[in-house]
C-alpha cells in the first residue's frame, strides 16, 4: 500500500521527519476533510508556552467536503495575526531574520484554497531546508493507497524521546516537543535537515 498524506498547515517536527524518511510523498486531495486536525491548525512556542494558530475556514452544510475544495475564511485577519505571532515568538531565535523575507509573504497575500497554501508553505519550507523532494498530487484509491491520518491528528502523541535542541522559551517553560517545522528551522537554520534525518519516523 504506498501511504498518502494531505498538506498540514506549518506541519510539526514527526510529519516532516516521515517525509525525510519517503522517496516521494503522495499529497491526496479527494479525501474528505476532517476537522480539529494539523490540516488548518500549527503549534509553536510563544513567550507562555505552546501557543496554537488556527486558519478559519468557510463551513458549509456538507459533511463531506474534500480537502482540496475547503476554502479559508478571510472575514478576520488571521494572516496578520498569525505572522504578528509568529514574529513575536521568534525575532530573538538564531535565524528568523534569515528566514523572515522567504516566509512572510504567505501572510500578506490572500490566499482562498486550503489545500494550495499548506502545499505551497510545504514546498516552500522544504526549499529552505535544502531538501528536495519528489512529489505528485494523487486522488485517493481504497485498493492501493494507504491514509497516514495519524500525522494530522492533533491528539496524536509527540515523537517518543524526541532529541532536546535550544528553543527561544526554554529556560522558562522547558522543552515543547513536536512543534511546528518554524521551530526548528529558526532555531537551528542549516542544521534543520541532518536533525530531521536522525529524528527518523
Amino acid at each position: 500500500m504506498i501511504p498518502t498524506v494531505c498538506p498540514a498547515y506549518l506541519p510539526n517536527v514527526r510529519y516532516f521527519a516521515w517525509m525525510f524518511a519517503q522517496d516521494s510523498i503522495n499529497f491526496v486531495c479527494d479525501t474528505h476533510f476532517q476537522k480539529q486536525t494539523y490540516r488548518n491548525r500549527t503549534e509553536i512556542y510563544g513567550s507562555n508556552g505552546k501557543l496554537k494558530l488556527t486558519i478559519p475556514i468557510i463551513h458549509t452544510k456538507s459533511v463531506h467536503q474534500k480537502e482540496n475544495e475547503v476554502l479559508i475564511s478571510n472575514a478576520t485577519l488571521w494572516q496578520k495575526q498569525h505572522w504578528k505571532s509568529i514574529s513575536t515568538a521568534y525575532r530573538s531565535s538564531p535565524y528568523f531574520e534569515y528566514y523572515e523575507k522567504d516566509l512572510e509573504h504567505f501572510f500578506i497575500t490572500t490566499e482562498t484554497h486550503l489545500f494550495e497554501f499548506n502545499l505551497k508553505i510545504i514546498l516552500q519550507l522544504l526549499e529552505l531546508i535544502e531538501y528536495p523532494l519528489n512529489y505528485k498530487i494523487v486522488s485517493y484509491d481504497n485498493d492501493k493507497h494507504k491514509r497516514l491520518d495519524i500525522l494530522l491528528n492533533a491528539k496524536t502523541k509527540s515523537i517518543p524521546n524526541q532529541e532536546k535542541y535550544t528553543q527561544v522559551f526554554e529556560q522558562k517553560n522547558g522543552f515543547l516537543p513536536n512543534l511546528s517545522i518554524l521551530d526548528l528551522l529558526f532555531n537551528l537554520g542549516p542544521n534543520t535537515s541532518s536533525y530531521l534525518k536522525k529524528t527518523g519516523f
